[in-house]
C-alpha cells in the first residue's frame, strides 16, 4: 500500500491545492535530469526539477494485476535539457523515469507516483513525445535459455570469458570517411583479415557520436582502410578523424569459438545436439550417419 506523507496528506485534504507533476529521468550512463510542468524550478529529493523545458504528462489508467500500462510525456528540445542529437543517438534508450506529485508551494511534500522506463520516442520539429512503459512490460520479454547448436552467450560476457579489451580482439583506429549512413572506412585495422570484425561492435571515443556503440554486419578491406558495414543506419554522421575502438565478432559457431578465440571450454551452445530430422535417419556410409562425430 502506498503511504502518503503527512504534509502532503494534509494539503490534499484542503479545499484548494497547489499541486503539479515532476519527472526525474536517470539515463543508463548515470546522468540524472529533472523536469516539471510548473512555471518555476523546484528542488527536492536531491534533484533540481527544471521548469524551462515545456514538459507535460498525459493521463494514465492503472489497475490491479500484471498488465502493463503506459503513459506519455511531451516536451521541447533544449540544449539545457534534452537535445535532439542525444535522443537520436540513443543516449536515452531504457532510461528510468520517476513521476512525482508535488506541492509546489512546499516541494518537500511530494509523493512518488510511478517508476517507468522510456520507450518509443517520436520527434517532430522542435518537440518530442516519449512513451513511458510500466516495469511490468519486462514480463513480456523472453527469458531463459534455448537449447541449440550455436552459443547463446554474448561475446566477452561473464559466461563467454573472452577478454575483448586487448589485441587482437580490440583494435583502435580512426574514421577515414563515411561512404553512406550504413558504412564506415576506418584506419588502424588493416592487419586483420576480412571478416574478423563481422558481428563485432564499433565504439566511438571522440566526436559527435562519442559513447555510441554500433553493431558491425560485415568487415572487408579497401585501399583506404577497413570497411565496416553496419546493421542499422547511423543517426548522425561522424567526422573524419573521430577515434573509434572496434571489437572482433563471433558467429556463435563451435568451430569459430575454437579456432578464432581458443575458448572451447566456455562454449555456451550444444554443438553435438542432433537436429529433429536426424532422429528419422538411419546408418548409411554415404551420409553423416556413418558413426563419425557431428562436430570435429
Amino acid at each position: 500500500m502506498r503511504e502518503i506523507p503527512a504534509g502532503l496528506k494534509t494539503h490534499l485534504d484542503q479545499t484548494s491545492t497547489t499541486l503539479c507533476h515532476a519527472w526525474r529521468l536517470t539515463r543508463s550512463d548515470g546522468l540524472v535530469m529533472g523536469f516539471t510542468e510548473h512555471d518555476r524550478t523546484l528542488s527536492f529529493d536531491g534533484t533540481v526539477f527544471s521548469a524551462a523545458t515545456g514538459f507535460r504528462g498525459s493521463e494514465v489508467e492503472t489497475g490491479l494485476g500484471l498488465e502493463a500500462d503506459a503513459a506519455e510525456i511531451e516536451g521541447a528540445f533544449s540544449d539545457a535539457a534534452i537535445s535532439a542529437d542525444d535522443l537520436a543517438l540513443g543516449r536515452y534508450d531504457g532510461a528510468r523515469v520517476e513521476t512525482f506529485l508535488v506541492n509546489w508551494q512546499s516541494p518537500e511534500d511530494h509523493l512518488l507516483l510511478s517508476t517507468r522506463e522510456l520507450g518509443e520516442v517520436l520527434s517532430a520539429g522542435p518537440a518530442f513525445r516519449a512513451e513511458l512503459r510500466s516495469l511490468a512490460a519486462r514480463l513480456d520479454q523472453p527469458s531463459g535459455r534455448l537449447y541449440g547448436k550455436r552459443c547463446d552467450a554474448d561475446l566477452g560476457d561473464a559466461r563467454c570469458g573472452v577478454n575483448l579489451s586487448v589485441a587482437p580482439f580490440r583494435l583502435e583506429g580512426s574514421v577515414v570517411s563515411v561512404p553512406d549512413e550504413m558504412s564506415l572506412i576506418v584506419s588502424g585495422l588493416g592487419d586483420r583479415s576480412p571478416g574478423w570484425f563481422s558481428g563485432g561492435r564499433v565504439m566511438f571515443a571522440t566526436g559527435l557520436l562519442e559513447g555510441v556503440n554500433l553493431d558491425v554486419a560485415s568487415h572487408s578491406l579497401e585501399a583506404e582502410g577497413a570497411r565496416l558495414s553496419l546493421w542499422s543506419p547511423m543517426a548522425r554522421a561522424p567526422a573524419a578523424g573521430d577515434a573509434v575502438a572496434v571489437t572482433a565478432g563471433c558467429d556463435k559457431a563451435f568451430e569459430t569459438c575454437s579456432a578464432k578465440f581458443s575458448n572451447t571450454l566456455n562454449f555456451q551452445g550444444f554443438p553435438h545436439l542432433p537436429g529433429s530430422d536426424f532422429a528419422y535417419g538411419y546408418a548409411d556410409s554415404n551420409t553423416v550417419h556413418d558413426g563419425r562425430p557431428i562436430v570435429p
